[in-house]
């Protein structure tokens, strides 16, 4: 196939946001009306593992165009990711892959056809359950994001054994998966051989690159619209199925196709956060001094694809010791494929590194927060000793249950956090218009952050005119190339560039400028640089039942320049949020007979609620790192998850004397 894109489209261009998504006028990825549309839905494996011999189906389903499947789907290119090539092979990698795909003129037609196909299927011995001791385990070359898997400093044993004081613990996080109110969804469209692509995703360039690249096309020949996103915790950062499905099946009958994923096809088709297990020895001096860390973990992988993630890398930063040792083992599964679920690896792995870190307060008899201030650098201490100011930690007795009120005990936790602060290169076009306004286009993705808002304040900052007069235009592959939206990094990425543009547009008195951070980028990112974080939380656990009540979380954290206040609590709270369901709530719950989660819905994978979040707040240090980039941004986006679990598990074993080592903290295992 070859083809050279339409620019008939048109990249949607917007001052605010506000109103088109309170008024129900934005458009998501399934919301653009085409002529003839017809609809696929996809039928699933229902086996872990095996072979797919035939598809067997009515041919008298009304309203049917096409049932595809390996045995007659047009054959795609190699692909870097291998989850990419559907409908291609006989074998079956994991339950709920896509086997086949029904297009039909009406999207109830496609789902009772669907329904009613009958799958050949050879079924064969799976094996799906992660096990420290699982023979198949192996260290990989790399982890997430392209990092070593194993590092080692000074005589890690000899320090743990003449250590004074030492714990040796191990904590599992179970598989969690990212459910954004909009799951994954395309309308494909074939203009004779040229793709248009309406696709929630979070890098409109990189998708237009993937699905490109398996047809044959190159990234400047896939027009992909993404004009706003409903959420998308690193779920969307990469093409997925959907997409390659729904331009196989325009392909084939000619007319526009649309593929939206059921709520339980998000939780086998586009990743999820692998589960670990993570074994913590940490030794130290009697008065606090940290001597030595050994951060081992274990996760999976599926047998397509390998995706690592990282759990250890955060002890490598986090307190500086002479003798440290992290180390990652991974097993291949008939798993579907992780992938980037919101501060991958540093959120599983702090979870384990903090609860440890209390422990070994607990052992020494040392308030957690002082053992803390002993090992932290000088952006964490700040937040630590600003957070308690405004918490009102005044020192915890390293005793449980402590204080009771009526049937609840009361318990405080604490925990520190980190994040990477990076940026990526991007590349962003500023022109005066003839109103007096200027337009700002960069191909990036908004998935609710703000990021049009934040742009705006930014370009407006730069050219010295209000707001208004800025016009923003994102969400669009023909646009300047941006980055993706994840790893904290887009306001520092797209922020740059638009600042870049800016500046250059005033300096050399354009009406056009364009700015490209590659060169620069790549210079800056030789610093190893981190926003930190503090968290504290206080809770009550019913002594009857179990329940946990979270009565306080706060956040305090050093994330460079604060570019809109309102956007970032946003962005803290929701992290923290966030890490308050994987402290107490959500779980993917494994069936190792039928190699597949069970709660895979909303009604029964859980998440935390308006009820459950009773008191929250968030406040941050102003100081901007001008050295970082010109915006002065650490980035904001993931540092709330990273430590918000593990405090609120300090506060659980603080009121209870329980201390939860497998997650979530749910009232059986506090009444066991």
């Amino acid at each position: 196939m070859t083809a050279m894109v339409s620019r008939a489209v048109g990249a949607p261009i917007a001052r605010l946001e506000g109103p088109a998504k309170v008024s129900g006028a934005a458009r998501y990825a399934a919301d653009y009306p085409q002529d003839h549309l017809a609809y696929g839905w996809i039928v699933p494996s229902p086996v872990p593992r095996g072979r797919l011999d035939a598809v067997l189906t009515d041919p008298a389903a009304a309203d049917v165009l096409a049932v595809l499947w390996h045995g007659n789907a047009p054959q795609l290119q190699s692909s870097d990711d291998p989850e990419l090539a559907v409908l291609q092979s006989d074998r079956i990698a994991y339950r709920g892959q896509p086997l086949a795909l029904v297009v039909a003129t009406t999207l109830e037609a496609a789902r009772r056809a669907a329904q009613l196909i009958r799958l050949d299927i050879t079924a064969e011995e799976h094996d799906v359950e992660l096990r420290a001791d699982h023979p198949d385990h192996y260290r990989p070359e790399k982890v997430n994001p392209d990092v070593p898997a194993d590092t080692g400093e000074g005589d890690v044993e000899a320090a743990l054994v003449a250590a004074p004081v030492a714990v040796d613990v191990t904590y599992t996080v179970p598989a969690l998966h990212n459910n954004p109110m909009e799951p994954h969804a395309t309308i494909a469209r074939w203009d004779g051989d040229e793709l248009v692509l309406y696709d929630s995703n979070q890098h409109p360039s990189g998708i237009a690159e993937a699905v490109g690249a398996v047809f044959g096309l190159t990234a400047e020949r896939v027009h992909v619209i993404t004009e706003h996103v409903g959420g998308g915790f690193g779920s969307k950062g990469t093409a997925r199925p959907n997409a390659v499905l729904a331009a196989l099946a325009a392909w084939v009958t000619e007319r526009p196709v649309q593929v939206v994923l059921p709520r339980q096809a998000m939780f086998s088709v586009v990743g999820h956060r692998a589960p670990t297990v993570q074994r913590l020895r940490i030794g130290a001096e009697a008065d606090g001094t940290l001597t030595a860390i050994d951060h081992q973990t274990w996760t999976q992988t599926s047998r397509l694809f390998e995706f690592v993630e990282s759990a250890a890398v955060v002890t490598r930063d986090m307190y500086p010791v002479p003798n440290l040792r992290t180390a990652h083992r991974v097993v291949p599964l008939d798993v579907p494929t992780p992938r980037w679920m919101r501060a991958p690896g540093e959120a599983p792995g702090m979870v384990a590194l903090e609860c440890a870190l209390d422990e070994l307060a607990t052992e020494l008899g040392a308030d957690p927060l002082d053992l803390r201030l002993r090992a932290a650098d000088p952006g964490l201490a700040a937040c630590l000793r600003a957070g308690a100011e405004r918490f009102g930690w005044s020192g915890r007795d390293h005793r449980p249950r402590q204080r009771r009120e009526g049937d609840w005990w009361i318990g405080t936790g604490v925990a520190g956090a980190t994040y990477p602060a990076t940026a990526m290169p991007s590349t962003a076009r500023v022109r005066a218009l003839a109103d007096d306004n200027f337009e700002v286009a960069i191909g990036a993705a908004d998935l609710g952050t703000g990021a049009r808002t934040v742009l705006a304040q930014i370009a407006a900052d730069e050219l010295g005119v209000p707001v208004e007069a800025i016009r923003i235009r994102i969400g669009d592959s023909t646009l300047p190339a941006a980055s993706v939206a994840g790893g904290s990094s887009g306001s520092a990425s797209w922020g740059w560039a638009v600042t870049g543009a800016c500046r250059l547009l005033k300096s050399e008195h354009r009406d056009e400028a364009v700015f490209d951070t590659t060169d620069l980028v790549e210079r800056q990112n030789r610093k190893d640089r981190h926003a930190r974080g503090a968290h504290f939380a206080e809770v009550r656990v019913d002594a009857v039942t179990g329940e946990v009540r979270v009565s306080r979380l706060f956040g305090m954290y050093d994330a460079g320049r604060i570019l809109n206040p309102r956007t970032a609590r946003g962005q803290f709270l929701g992290g923290m949020i966030m890490g308050m369901g994987m402290a107490l709530h959500e779980e993917s719950v494994l069936d190792p007979a039928a190699g597949t989660w069970v709660n895979h819905d909303l009604a029964e994978y859980h998440v935390p609620t308006h009820a459950d979040v009773e008191w929250i707040d968030a406040a941050w240090l102003d100081r901007p790192d001008d050295d970082l980039n010109p915006i002065g941004a650490r980035g904001i986006g993931e540092i709330g998850i990273v430590g918000s679990p593990a405090a609120i598990l300090n506060a659980v074993w603080h009121a209870t004397g329980t201390r939860i080592r497998d997650l979530p903290a749910r009232p059986d295992k506090l009444l066991e």
